[in-house]
């Protein structure tokens, strides 16, 4: 059986450069690039896709994804929520821990990866929950099939919290891998709760959810990690940072491989800020919050400064009931699969980023500093995983194409003027115009040691 497909005449976005080429994959892998509009001869018989004007992109790496299974799954499964990945070009994927059971030992953890391997249409890592009690546990962690060990340092949806001394002092002492951190200081959340609370009554606005989940206690938090993985030399990532202050923790000179602490920033907190609150409401109540317009700015500039790594979307459906109620009891999060890829290309033509940029943060980093195995580039003998892109094929999300299985989006009505028209993972065709490939299903990812 052939398994040759040539891509031709796209526009490739790729390692810092945009040409027009073609680029023919063998089975699972790419097999060769060609520059220009002159292609040699394939000898062997082979699937053409035509893709003048188009846009083709290494696929989406989403380092931060709850994808609700197992335990939650009114909310959201990995078939469902895979689905809507490559359907936004989204080829692999870290799903976290805060599930039910929540995956603490190997065990559970494997559990997942089953899951995984009969239902997900894109490839899959899941990380290990760090508790105050599982150390030993997680020193049997083999790093090349695990992606990192995920430590909330602030309560969120699934309350595993991380706020014994010794435990953390001992995370970043004795653990090799990479430690991913949720930061939020929960003395200061709990603290502001009690404020507002004596002012307002338990009926407190979602506007108020930046100043509950403040600055502060996303700072106070951010520091201690920064300060244990300094001390320590650990591996230390930091997820969906959200204030200009936490930006004084990083730095933009360390060459990415060489880099021991790095850091991502959510789509929402790119697009949103708390100007939103009176539009959107409890659609863009997140943990961490979304926050001030001088924040979000801080957070662009960072991302362009090579100060903030990746740009992942910490997609985490509810149900739309869920998500009713005051600051204190609407659920927290929201999903952003489907969407993030063209909602980063809207930056690009609103100027705020450049595409190669955008590539660079959602694809090549994430590969880089996690060293996922031959993947996040578009390189001869990497799998291809690949998104082709429509730049000038405008469209509006409504509820009637949101993917989802919560059934909204915080982008419902938003027009976006680029569309995801096809998503490759491992050579495969998942997602083509609107229709998927059932038979596709996507692979463990592997980690360099």
């Amino acid at each position: 059986m052939n398994t040759l497909q040539l891509i031709k005449n796209a526009t490739i976005v790729n390692e810092g450069r945009i040409f027009v080429g073609s680029v023919l994959i063998d089975g699972e892998h790419i097999k060769a690039i060609y520059e220009g509009t002159q292609l040699p001869d394939v000898m062997e018989p082979h699937t053409v896709i035509d893709a003048t004007g188009k846009l083709l992109l290494p696929g989406i790496i989403d380092d931060q994804v709850h994808f609700r299974e197992p335990g939650l799954t009114h909310k959201g499964d990995i078939y469902t929520e895979s689905r809507a990945a490559v359907a936004g070009g989204i080829t692999s994927y870290f799903e976290m821990p805060n599930t039910n059971p929540q995956a603490t030992t190997i065990d559970l953890l494997e559990d997942k990866y089953t899951i995984a391997a009969e239902k997900s249409f894109a490839n899959y890592s899941f990380m290990l929950g760090v508790t105050n009690d599982n150390i030993e546990e997680l020193k049997k962690v083999n790093p090349r099939n695990v992606a990192g060990l995920k430590m909330f340092m602030g309560s969120s949806t699934g309350n595993m919290l991380v706020d014994n001394p010794i435990t953390l002092n001992r995370v970043f002492s004795e653990i090799s891998l990479p430690i991913i951190t949720h930061c939020e200081d929960e003395p200061t959340i709990q603290q502001n709760i009690l404020h507002y609370k004596s002012l307002l009554g338990e009926n407190i606005p979602i506007e108020y959810h930046p100043l509950i989940r403040s600055e502060e206690a996303c700072y106070k938090s951010s520091a201690l990690a920064v300060e244990l993985a300094t001390k320590y030399n650990s591996r230390l990532h930091l997820y969906h940072l959200s204030t200009a202050k936490e930006m004084s923790l990083l730095n933009s000179t360390t060459p990415l491989r060489e880099k021991r602490i790095t850091s991502e920033v959510c789509v929402h907190h790119l697009w949103f800020s708390d100007s939103d609150y009176a539009k959107y409401g409890n659609r863009i109540k997140w943990n961490p919050s979304i926050k001030s317009e001088s924040d979000r700015l801080a957070l662009i500039e960072a991302v362009n400064s090579n100060k903030i790594d990746v740009i992942a979307t910490d997609h985490a459906p509810h149900l739309w009931s869920e998500k009713q109620g005051s600051c204190l009891t609407a659920a927290s999060g929201g999903p952003l699969v489907q969407h993030s890829l063209v909602a980063m290309l809207q930056m690009v033509k609103n100027s705020v980023f450049t595409i190669e940029k955008v590539v660079e943060k959602m694809c090549h980093t994430p590969a880089e500093i996690f060293k996922i195995e031959k993947r996040g580039y578009i390189r001869p003998g990497y799998f291809a995983d690949l998104v082709l892109v429509d730049p000038n094929k405008s469209w509006t999300v409504h509820v009637d194409n949101i993917l989802y299985k919560c059934g909204w989006s915080p982008f419902e009505g938003t027009t976006f003027d680029a569309k995801v028209l096809k998503t490759w993972v491992n050579g495969q065709k998942v997602y083509d115009q609107g229709k998927f490939d059932e038979t596709v299903r996507g692979k463990r990812l592997m980690f360099e040691c």
